[in-house]
């Protein structure tokens, strides 16, 4: 079973995913794939509070089973990690907001944008399609999402509508979640 999870912020998309995952893995292993960095430290130094304060409230609601993998490499996490147990990756916005930090991409033009989400979304979807691995993904819903109406907004945005059809073009299910509720598509 591959899933892509979708859904705006605060929607519900990520718990619904650990449940799919402790649904597959029951007791036991499950490997949690955090792809990318911590956003950048708040304005005077020192880290962003709110984002320590949801990682540690998602850390805590993960069984004690399960392996944390940071990485930017969500195609060799899925290989590596996919038969000791399920997989579950939070979430693909984060995964193209460091590719575009790490590659300093975000003033690229669109073609050259393109090219470098070809080669990694090609690395991933390859990935997934040669697994037989149960492995759930989760994204954030960028048609639905308010996005700034600066530059770096629309590229993101744009983006990642991208990777939301390419992925879920590989996977077998893709779930929407609104308010907690969700809808298989």
């Amino acid at each position: 079973m591959q899933v892509l999870v979708t859904g705006g912020v605060r929607s519900g998309k990520s718990r619904h995913a650990e449940a799919l995952v402790r649904g597959l893995a029951g007791e036991g292993p499950a490997t949690y794939v955090a792809p990318g960095p911590a956003p950048d430290p708040v304005p005077g130094g020192g880290a962003d509070p709110d984002w320590a304060a949801r990682v540690a409230a998602h850390r805590a609601r993960r069984p004690v089973a399960w392996t944390t993998l940071e990485t930017t490499d969500v195609a060799g996490a899925v290989r590596g990690a996919a038969p000791e147990g399920p997989v579950l990756v939070d979430c693909l916005g984060t995964w193209l907001t460091a590719l575009l930090d790490d590659a300093e991409a975000w003033e690229w033009t669109a073609p050259r944008l393109e090219e470098l989400l070809d080669e990694r979304l090609h690395g991933l979807t390859t990935a997934l399609g040669e697994g037989p691995g149960e492995v759930v993904l989760v994204t954030n819903e960028v048609g639905l999402g308010v996005v700034p109406a600066h530059r770096s907004g629309r590229v993101f945005r744009d983006l990642l509508g991208t990777v939301n059809q390419r992925v879920g073009g590989v996977v077998g299910e893709v779930h929407l979640v609104v308010a907690g509720r969700v809808l298989v598509l």
